[in-house]
């Protein structure tokens, strides 16, 4: 997901985003949504979230974060 359509998103939940990483402002957005503040902490690509919304983009960010 681009970030204008994280910002969109985040907008639904009365989220300010401005000068928010795209990894801060998901983590919000899950906190929003009354889950876990999550986002790019899965390692090895295990997480038992299959219909999570962010779930290529956490993949990846995690990825990144960990390697």
């Amino acid at each position: 997901m681009n970030m204008q359509e994280i910002r969109e998103k985040a907008k639904d939940f009365g989220i300010k985003t401005s000068r928010m990483s795209k990894m801060k402002l998901i983590q919000t957005i899950q906190l929003s949504e009354g889950n876990f503040s999550c986002f790019a902490s899965a390692i090895d690509n295990e997480c038992d979230q299959v219909g999570c919304l962010w779930r290529e983009d956490c993949f990846a960010a995690a990825k990144k974060l960990h390697s």
